[in-house]
């Protein structure tokens, strides 16, 4: 009986302790919702945008994501910036998937380097992508030069797009014939994956695809359903995208200028030169991000050069003229952009280059009179002044100017209480001469 007893009490404890340990165990990953990190590139491709790209990747990488979801948007940009957003693709830790969207959207020109890059290349309807023909300024279409570079630039197309296995020769016509495609041309041709509505009809036809990443490792994706995080774009990089727009950094730069030299014409006032110190160098980091022709700025010191000189010799405008112009062609020539977007605006540069003349000279010329009047304080101030005669001057005697009594000498005698001009100081002695000279009297037969 006591055995009995003891065993049905071993079998209820080992029981329970069974109960207790499946009760505890944790939930199959299976039954866990997957996570995908979202950012949206909507912007020129350039220094900005290419560090927001790494930092997305960087993220995604850090909280465990399962895949980075890229929504473009982009006409282009700098080469430079789209082979460093191409690397960061290849090395990426997390697949990488590129949907060209919302319809209307495209991956033009160094978009489409990007788009070929990633693990998951796809399109919504609607949308194109192409028109990648590299643009080099300055050189002569069809030179030795710019030969070797889009070689190049097909070279480093292919060298990805061939191990993402899909259409080299197709990829490459982007570059050479800056041929475009919609999504189903697109995807006819193996240059993407699929086509997609939206974000999570694309992240549902992904699930349980087998991918081969870049280093040749194979990974299946469990995406349906999956929970999308949307990057958020700190204030640093917002505030970069906004000075590495031209437009911004040209007038930023002006401004700042106009407030510096204030702040030389009015010493003390502390608040122009300090504000504009910031702007000019905000103007400065801005452009500094882009790159610029060295001809433009020569340009732009050459109109400041002619605004100066017309402010000083007063060439009834012909040197302000010159001057505007070549602070028009300037600021117009200024970004050596692959792509219009990342010009500068011809309605801007107009009306900065006009307005920046026409203050420039007006100031300047304020300063020179100025400067000149400083040089005549006290008796040579006098000159051209009206003066009256105290007493008769024969030819010395004492004069009033504007309310101070001076000694005089005139060439002629002077009655008193006549109107006199000053022409002249000598050793503190005013020379003086009739305002208005004496009629001649007509001698009658």
């Amino acid at each position: 009986m006591l055995q009995r007893l003891c065993r049905f009490l071993i079998g209820t404890a080992l029981v329970s302790a069974a109960m207790l340990a499946a009760g505890s165990a944790p939930a199959p990953a299976s039954a866990q919702q997957p996570v995908v990190d979202k950012f949206i590139l909507d912007s020129t491709i350039q220094p900005v945008s290419a560090g927001e790209l790494k930092r997305a990747i960087a993220v995604a990488s850090k909280d465990g994501a399962q895949a980075l979801l890229i929504q473009m948007d982009t006409p282009g940009g700098l080469v430079d910036s789209m082979r460093s957003m191409v690397k960061a693709i290849l090395a990426s830790r997390v697949p990488v998937i590129i949907y060209v969207s919302p319809s209307g959207a495209r991956a033009g020109s160094a978009g489409f380097f990007i788009l070929e890059s990633a693990d998951i290349a796809a399109m919504a309807p609607g949308t194109e992508a192409g028109a990648s023909h590299v643009v080099f300024e300055g050189m002569k279409p069809g030179s030795v030069e710019v030969q070797k570079l889009q070689n190049d630039a097909a070279a480093f197309l292919r060298s990805y797009v061939t191990r993402r296995g899909r259409n080299a020769k197709a990829a490459e016509k982007a570059v050479r014939s800056s041929h475009s495609y919609t999504a189903e041309e697109a995807l006819k041709d193996n240059l993407i994956d699929l086509i997609a509505n939206n974000d999570q009809q694309l992240l549902n036809d992904l699930d349980g695809r087998q991918i081969t990443r870049f280093d040749g490792s194979k990974m299946t994706l469990h995406l349906a359903g999956a929970s999308i995080h949307v990057l958020r774009t700190s204030l640093r990089d917002e505030l970069l995208g906004w000075l590495v727009n031209p437009n911004i950094a040209l007038l930023l730069l002006v401004a700042g200028a106009l407030l510096i030299y204030l702040e030389f014409n009015a010493p003390g006032s502390i608040v122009p030169g300090a504000l504009g110190t910031l702007l000019v160098l905000l103007g400065i980091f801005g452009l500094n991000l882009l790159p610029i022709r060295f001809t433009a700025v020569l340009l732009l010191l050459a109109g400041l050069g002619f605004l100066v000189l017309e402010a000083k010799f007063g060439a009834h405008g012909a040197l302000a003229t010159a001057g505007i112009l070549c602070l028009t062609f300037g600021t117009l020539t200024l970004v050596a952009a692959p792509i219009p977007q990342m010009d500068v605006s011809p309605l801007v540069a107009i009306a900065v280059s006009l307005g920046f003349g026409l203050i420039t000279v007006f100031l300047l010329r304020l300063v020179i009179r100025a400067q000149r009047r400083k040089a005549r304080i006290g008796a040579d101030a006098m000159v051209g002044s009206r003066a009256t005669a105290m007493e008769a001057l024969a030819p010395e005697g004492h004069v009033l100017v504007e309310g101070e009594i001076w000694q005089a000498v005139a060439a002629q005698p002077v009655a008193a209480g006549a109107d006199l001009r000053v022409v002249g100081v000598d050793q503190m002695i005013l020379q003086v001469e009739p305002a208005q000279p004496p009629e001649s009297i007509e001698s009658h037969d």
